[in-house]
């Protein structure tokens, strides 16, 4: 191995195009949020107010959710990157496993969104409903989508690891995807806490 992928292997977990990936979206998800600030600046009250109809209890189980899942895809990256050579097999089963459980978790944070969105609808708001509402569906519906995809993918590593496509020395793939998982874990708790919690 050389040093050059020595140091980004130091510095970089995943695929270098997951970096460039992560620094669209921090900028797009970066713009939507001045946007809201700026925004809010201009009308505080009416911001305020809209935020009262939102459940910040289901916002605040989402957020423990995602740090979970976060939790449960790194424990994964790690039963492959410590396992022996003579236990592969199993090391990759408990690393299945793992992945399952952030999949599942990934499928709860959508489920709970689903009924956020019914529930907002059903109160008669909508993206013309007022400045508020506007940025609060973009974003959650926008993050909703990286969710889903982030799922997706994490779906796709599972498989490979089930057939034991990584090792020790070749767990990129599992990086990379955990690498963008985090990012929308990240994404999120910035969503929180200026959408449910900022007064």
């Amino acid at each position: 191995m050389s040093k050059a992928l020595t140091l980004k292997r130091s510095y970089l977990p995943g695929d270098f195009a997951i970096w460039i990936v992560i620094y669209v979206e921090l900028l797009t998800f970066g713009l939507f949020f001045v946007g809201y600030v700026f925004s809010r600046r201009l009308n505080v009250q009416m911001f305020n107010d809209s935020q009262l109809f939102l459940n910040k209890t289901a916002g605040f189980i989402d957020t423990l959710i995602l740090i979970t899942s976060s939790y449960f895809i790194v424990k994964a990256i790690q039963r492959i990157k410590n396992s022996k050579e003579n236990d592969i097999h199993i090391s990759s089963d408990v690393a299945s496993k793992w992945l399952l459980a952030t999949m599942v978790f990934g499928g709860i944070f959508l489920i709970n969104k689903l009924l956020e969105f019914s529930d907002i609808f059903s109160q008669g708001f909508g993206l013309s409903s007022n400045t508020f509402f506007m940025f609060y569906l973009l974003l959650t519906m926008f993050h909703f989508m990286h969710v889903l995809l982030g799922t997706i993918i994490i779906f796709m590593i599972r498989q490979k690891v089930k057939i034991l496509g990584y090792s020790p020395t070749d767990y990129t793939g599992m990086e990379t995807g955990a690498v963008y998982w985090h990012l929308v874990d990240l994404l999120w708790i910035v969503l929180f806490a200026l959408i449910y919690i900022m007064r």
